[in-house]
């Protein structure tokens, strides 16, 4: 028996969010970040690096390895996608590689929107009926159920900085998304044969598997056929009478069809790459690590998550509970199996986001008001902070945050920016009207409560893609230390480098536009090394070669490069080493 919904919802409460808005929000959150920006360490640094030599043909695109260096690649797809990217505008490189990670982002918005809707629809989902009418209508209330989960999303604070790398992760969480949105489909037994269901169900889990995780995908095509196979229940307000039961049979036959179909294709396709680097043993996990990064990561879904399973605890096993829930906690067991990755736990944003919209209709106005006012403060805090901070830098007042700045980013050189200027003047102004809008007036829309959130994430990201975007670069990127050092070595001369990892590789190739050999050092004939501090060698004393200068990251004492020249006979060890250029 199918308890009654604790949703209840007037039309009035199921108004939509204007579309101008909403693709207005997306904009603003998506292109900061991947335009304009240098490639920050190390994940980012990587990913541009394998791109670039894969487009150049100095690594192979079946297996790009590089000597030296092991599992450089999690995931094929993304980096063929960008170093096609490459090909096509070389002279463009150092933002065009980021194009098809843009795509995936918007896809990731698209389906977590749809997934949203459609699991709205499904009758177990929909609020209470009135007695005397005026309950939302099914679409109208789906689809501000999706505007409530797509705003949810954007308010994560976790997702902000990994959903602008172009990294395999933006793609996993896109395919993630896909995969649900099909299995929202999936739950509609009269949409089981729709050609969408099919081509977002194949697409998500192969393009998951390309992009570094194929037993996930493997896993997640095994287990919602599963699911469906045992609970065979698929319950809309228009699916009833023989057409539904057929539906029903067709749920049971299919599913279970795609499921093994899916992951012979999956394991077909990416076995031979990528499987062996997703059976390394676990990393080290730490219980309360995880936890803290959990809290801080998915805020504020948890909190309406463990809400949402509360308020529907009678409604555990209807899909629009069940599923999001299942994948959430493959996804979670994935992220501690993985010694608590962050990256891992991006993928679970856009299930959470679909559990963390069916708290809204249950929510109290006191619950609703309190999240409102938690986020005027938290993000009005976070930006005059970013705004205080920038006019320090600009104009050296206030003296204090001024020389913090100086202390902590020593070589940084602040500008004004007009561009940058105007539109982090604009968004702030924004965030005002909003602000404004919110408290003045108590529109009575599922989504008002995420609109706070989901704003004030935009506007803080906004802000520190523009106004801070030189000092960040300056401290996140490759690119200030591989231009100093590269003024040392001539341009008509190669270098070969000893114990540096992908990212500092690519930060010298790319950033530094130094020429790189790849080959280990012991076998080239290059006249220059760049070498780790901390390579056994290096610490034994290198024979043939005479140190010339020690390079720091000006914003990172603990990571430094040496740079030495070939000489006919052995230097005489030298300790300890010197910086020959003061840093």
């Amino acid at each position: 028996m199918i308890q009654a919904s604790p949703a209840i919802v007037t039309q009035a409460g199921a108004q939509r969010l204007p579309r101008w808005a909403l693709l207005w929000l997306c904009v603003a959150y998506i292109a900061p970040g991947f335009l304009g920006r240098e490639p920050w360490k190390n994940a980012d640094t990587t990913a541009f690096g394998i791109m670039n030599w894969m487009a150049l043909g100095v690594i192979d695109w079946w297996n790009p390895a590089i000597p030296g260096q092991t599992n450089i690649s999690s995931g094929l797809l993304p980096h063929w996608l960008g170093a096609l990217m490459v090909q096509a505008w070389p002279e463009q490189a150092e933002w065009v590689y980021r194009l098809p990670a843009v795509l995936a982002m918007a896809g990731t918005f698209y389906f977590t929107w749809h997934a949203v809707f459609r699991f709205a629809l499904l009758g177990t989902a929909q609020p209470v009926s009135f007695a005397f009418g005026g309950q939302a209508a099914p679409v109208d209330y789906a689809r501000a159920m999706a505007d409530s989960g797509l705003l949810a999303l954007m308010g994560s604070l976790g997702l902000a900085q990994l959903s602008h790398e172009a990294t395999p992760d933006v793609f996993l969480t896109a395919s993630l998304a896909s995969v649900l949105y099909a299995t929202a489909r999936l739950a509609h037994g009269s949409e089981i044969t729709d050609a969408r269901t099919f081509t977002c169900w194949f697409s998500g889990l192969f393009v998951m598997g390309m992009s570094g995780m194929p037993l996930l995908a493997v896993t997640i095509a095994v287990i919602i056929p599963s699911w469906y196979a045992l609970h065979t229940q698929t319950d809309t307000p228009q699916a009833t009478g023989p057409a539904h039961q057929d539906g029903k049979k067709q749920t049971l036959a299919l599913t279970a069809g795609m499921g093994a179909a899916a992951s012979m294709w999956v394991l077909w396709w990416t076995t031979p790459w990528i499987l062996p680097a997703t059976t390394d043993a676990p990393f080290p996990f730490s219980t309360a690590s995880f936890v803290k990064m959990l809290a801080w990561f998915t805020w504020p879904l948890w909190p309406l998550v463990l809400w949402t399973l509360w308020r529907w605890r009678q409604h555990l096993r209807q899909a629009h509970v069940a599923l999001p829930s299942m994948l959430t906690t493959l996804i979670l067991v994935a992220s501690a199996w993985a010694g608590g990755s962050d990256r891992t736990l991006m993928l679970a944003l856009p299930a959470m986001s679909v559990l963390a919209a069916f708290a809204l209709p249950t929510l109290k106005r006191s619950v609703s008001a309190l999240i409102d006012w938690f986020s005027v403060l938290f993000f009005s805090l976070c930006a005059t902070i970013v705004w205080v901070i920038w006019i320090a830098m600009v104009t050296g007042i206030p003296e204090k945050p001024a020389a913090n700045v100086a202390r902590l980013a020593p070589g940084f050189v602040p500008s004004f920016e007009g561009f940058a200027f105007a539109v982090a003047l604009v968004a702030t102004l924004c965030w005002l009207a909003v602000v404004a809008w919110r408290v003045t007036r108590h529109p009575p829309a599922i989504w008002k409560s995420m609109v706070l959130p989901a704003t004030g994430v935009a506007l803080c990201w906004l802000l520190l893609m523009t106004l801070w975007l030189p000092l960040l670069d300056h401290a996140r990127s490759y690119g200030p230390i591989a231009r100093r050092l590269a003024t040392q070595v001539p341009a008509t001369e190669c270098t070969t480098t000893l114990g540096l990892n992908t990212a500092q590789l690519a930060g010298l190739a790319h950033q530094g536009h130094m020429n790189i050999d790849m080959r280990p050092a012991e076998v080239s004939d290059c006249p220059h090394l760049v070498a780790s501090p901390n390579h056994p060698d290096v610490s034994a004393g290198l024979d043939g070669w005479q140190l010339l200068a020690r390079f720091n990251r000006l914003t990172d004492g603990k990571e430094s490069l040496l740079l030495f020249r070939r000489v006919v006979t052995p230097a005489e060890p030298l300790e300890p080493f010197v910086s020959e250029d003061g840093d």
